[in-house]
């Protein structure tokens, strides 16, 4: 997780003199390995470093191919061999990573993009052509942020210094705030700030002055299909393919942590790790676990406490992992008074919604954990279910399929099948298949509060309708199957969620995730629909590979439906009164929130009547993000206007209003 920075200045104004010390002591907390920088003529570029490799060790950055172009990388480069192969002339077993990357694009330009496979950022400044490419791995799991005027362009990894050092005000993005209000996963391509761009995943961004290009370089083909004659082909291919994708994530010179929460996702990167290990292929000291559990309710439902799993993986593996217990850390945090402005720290910079108060007591004894044994590399299971097919078993995919490749035949045979086996009727199942070409959808959860959220202006909801409704897809009749148009729009979906997390310099790692493995997910999108979700059972094909490698108890488990006791009344957090939250709201000076409204709402909740309690608090926690923004100058001073593209409306959202007594 190493940063860059860079700035290209067109000939205008020069930063001031200490702008460039100022971003470095920004980016020290997150690359404390390196502080090496390029600079010359109205270009300059810092990087800091983060090992987690031995071969990154070795890396010179900014670094400089013969051709005089400048490259910038922050990633991880899995098909190392298969490049060298290719550039044998230029790149040999020794090579690091970042030089050959610079090997393969004087040989291919930008054509090198696509033949990148790992997880990356990279920057690249040709000084003949005077350009700046910057560009992201298909999925999206490192950040690069840019702004650029008539004057320069700047880019960064880490957001903070593009908004604390501009030396102006923003515009609030308003697409951004519905998608975090809604979902909390804005789309991947934005940033809060107006003027300042995310590369969005799988694409490059060429820029020149007066020249702003975003394309693909790459992406999953539709038509490509995987089929074999028999079931163990297909299971064969996914124990390669998840063994590839481990192995690849394993590669670090210090022992990596794998988050083990006791589900099947993570226990089977912990087991397929242990295998990979065994065979001699990991290239890791070693792989350890860590886990969180919560025993509140074991009188009650056992199964809740997903301790239980994770010693059927540590008895396995015969080593225990580092356990937290939840339950503990919240009875620390009973009783401890918070204001609705406690989440965001007036002295302590958030660059997005995410509050910024002290650390969670996790997040503390994760990164205590972590310092004091060493690690720089953590293995998430995120993505797992959403392409292995957890959840209740639904046939309409491949109902869908069926349909679109009039395969009518097979089509009824598995319709009848599928209404057997769900115990409803054909019909409903044929109506919920074919909804979904007339009716857009979404593959995400959004908040059930939004419709009963009164104090959303109602020009806003209109003007971000498709962020408010998580991005909802049609399924196309014509084209790609329907079930690899669902795959895309999870996948969609996670990358907001991977474009939502910013990084912590509290909890300094670098996050790999197995799952998102390129060529594990072509392998996924290729096979039949029916390989990855049967007849009622779920995780089909995945349950059936692993056979041998996870624990049995794992693989066969049953979760059961248990609705926890309604909790005693939180007292650590009080609604605010009138008083507490001033006369003048931001949100609605920003044309977001009606403030009559919200004022009747904060009585209702303060009164314990019936009220969206999700929404009042994300209304806060927005209503407190953006007063701390204008204490930092910004965006417009509160009661002046806060400007949100995207929300005031005139003629549709009223004017800003003091908030009813």
């Amino acid at each position: 997780m190493s940063v860059q920075f860079g700035r290209w200045n067109f000939e205008g104004q020069p930063p001031a003199p200490d702008y460039f010390e100022k971003v470095s002591v920004t980016l020290a907390p997150y690359g404390p390995d390196s502080n090496e920088s390029y600079s010359k003529g109205n270009v300059r570029i810092l990087y800091r470093a983060f090992h987690a490799t031995k071969e990154s060790r070795r890396e010179k950055q900014p670094c400089i191919s013969p051709s005089g172009t400048v490259i910038t990388w922050d990633g991880r480069l899995d098909n190392r061999a298969d490049l060298i192969s290719a550039l044998r002339d230029s790149a040999t077993i020794n090579s690091t990573d970042v030089s050959i990357v610079a090997a393969a694009y004087e040989k291919w330009g930008p054509n090198c993009l696509g033949k990148l496979i790992g997880d990356w950022a990279l920057s690249i400044w040709n000084p003949s052509e005077h350009s700046v490419l910057l560009a992201k791995d298909p999925i999206g799991t490192k950040h690069l942020y840019y702004s650029f005027d008539d004057k320069q362009l700047t880019w960064s990894t880490i957001l903070d210094p593009l908004v604390l050092f501009a030396g102006r005000t923003f515009d609030i993005c308003g697409e951004y705030i519905a998608g975090w209000f809604a979902t909390m996963y804005p789309a991947a391509h934005l940033t809060p700030y107006v003027d300042i761009h995310a590369v969005p995943p799988c694409s490059s961004v060429l820029l020149q002055p007066g020249k702003h290009i975003i394309g693909k370089y790459w992406n999953f083909d539709p038509g490509k299909r995987i089929r074999y004659r028999t079931d163990a082909e297909y299971e064969e291919h996914f124990r390669s393919a998840l063994a590839a994708a481990v192995q690849r994530r394993l590669r670090s010179d210090s022992p990596v942590l794998a988050e083990l929460s006791g589900g099947i996702d993570s226990s089977s990167i912990v087991c397929m790790g242990d295998t990979v290990i065994d065979r001699g292929a990991a290239e890791c000291p070693r792989l350890d676990t860590i886990s969180w559990f919560d025993d509140s309710y074991d009188h009650l439902e056992p199964d809740t406490n997903e301790l239980h799993w994770i010693c059927k993986v540590e008895q396995k593996r015969k080593r225990t992992g580092h356990h937290i217990n939840l339950r503990e850390l919240k009875a620390k945090e009973v009783g401890l008074q918070k204001s609705f402005t406690s989440e965001f720290d007036n002295d302590r910079f958030a660059v997005t919604p995410i509050p910024n108060g002290n650390p969670p007591e996790i997040v503390k004894r994760y990164a205590t954990h972590m310092i004091s044994q060493g690690y720089r590399v953590t293995l998430s299971g995120i993505g797992g279910s959403e392409f292995m097919g957890d959840g209740v078993p639904t046939p309409t995919p491949e109902i869908q399929n069926l349909l679109t490749r009039a395969r009518f035949v097979i089509f009824a045979h598995q319709l009848k099948a599928w209404a057997k086996k769900m115990r409803k009727s054909q019909i409903s199942l044929l109506l919920e298949a074919v909804r979904g070409f007339f009716f857009a959808v979404s593959v995400e959860e959004v908040s059930k509060d939004i419709p009963s959220t009164p104090w959303l202006h109602p020009g806003f909801v209109r003007h971000n309708y498709a962020a408010f409704c998580g991005y909802p897809i049609k399924v196309k009749l014509f084209g790609s199957l329907p079930s690899f148009q669902h795959n895309i729009a999870k996948l969609e979906y996670l990358r907001r969620v991977l474009a939502y997390s910013i990084h912590s310099p509290e909890l300094l790692r670098e996050i790999r995730y197995p799952y998102f493995d390129r060529d594990f997910l072509e392998f996924i999108y290729a096979v039949p629909r029916e390989q990855i979700v049967h007849l009622g059972q779920r995780r089909f094909l995945m349950k059936r590979a692993l056979v041998g490698i996870v624990p049995n108890e794992l693989l066969n488990r049953r979760r059961k439906t248990f609705v926890p006791p309604e909790p005693a009344k939180d007292t650590s957090t009080e609604w605010p009164s009138q008083l507490e939250v001033g006369l003048q709201i931001a949100g609605g000076s920003a044309g977001i929130i009606d403030p009559d409204r919200f004022g009747e709402a904060l009585r209702k909740a303060r009164r314990d009547e019936i009220a969206p309690i999700e929404s009042l608090k994300r209304t806060l926690t927005l209503e407190s993000w953006l007063r701390h923004l204008g204490t930092k100058q910004l965006i417009g001073e509160r009661g002046q206007g806060t400007a949100v593209k995207g929300a005031y409306i005139p003629g549709v959202c009223r004017k800003p209003n003091s908030l009813a007594s």
